[in-house]
């Protein structure tokens, strides 16, 4: 046997000697079971993370759009209703123009002529004019006679026996009621009828 021979096995045994710690390397370059395991759990854990931001960020939206209703509804409201106690302290100069008009009797008014006849007719034209003025600040005067009763509106005094009208009409005046907006600034103090027919269902 020549030596070349003699060395083969030699060359065989260290090549399988060598293949455990070969195969070992190709483990280690190889990835591992549980690697794509624990890609997924990140995966998830970023999707939730994002899914929790994303639901914040449309709370906070929704958060900030609410205020800015809320906002803008307090500033409609404040110009609206801002005047709401100096609209009700000018009600007492209405009401004490009104009297100083019911208080001329009719033979005089008719009659009047010269200074008198202005001086009615200048209380007239300042109360138009105070009443306008009013309107175009939401403030409104409510027009009661012959309407329905309306607790909301109305605040009844006494009752009229009258057969003739609709039971719950409104047949007198007392004192007029005012709107400002759609809230009651005053409600309209009035007489209502009782003992006639009833008004018919709807209205």
């Amino acid at each position: 046997m020549t030596e070349q021979e003699n060395q083969r096995p030699n060359d065989h045994q260290q090549h399988d000697h060598n293949r455990p710690e070969a195969d070992a390397a190709q483990d280690q370059g190889a990835p591992g079971a549980g690697e794509p395991s624990d890609a997924m759990s990140e995966l998830d854990k970023l999707q939730a993370d994002n899914a929790a931001l994303k639901d914040k960020i449309l709370r906070t939206l929704a958060e900030m759009e609410n205020m800015r209703r809320r906002t803008d509804k307090e500033i409609v409201d404040a110009k609206a209703y801002g005047v709401t106690s100096f609209a009700r302290d000018m009600l007492v100069f209405t009401d004490n123009l009104r009297r100083a008009i019911d208080s001329i009797p009719n033979e005089v008014r008719q009659g009047s002529d010269g200074p008198l006849k202005s001086i009615i007719e200048g209380i007239e034209v300042t109360e138009r004019d105070f009443l306008s003025r009013l309107a175009r600040h939401g403030v409104k005067k409510l027009e009661p006679q012959g309407a329905k009763f309306d607790p909301n509106l109305h605040e009844a005094l006494f009752e009229v026996p009258n057969p003739d009208v609709v039971n719950g009409t409104v047949v007198q005046v007392v004192e007029a009621g005012f709107t400002i907006g759609d809230r009651v600034l005053r409600p309209a103090k009035v007489g209502v009828a009782r003992g006639g027919p009833r008004a018919p269902q709807g209205e």
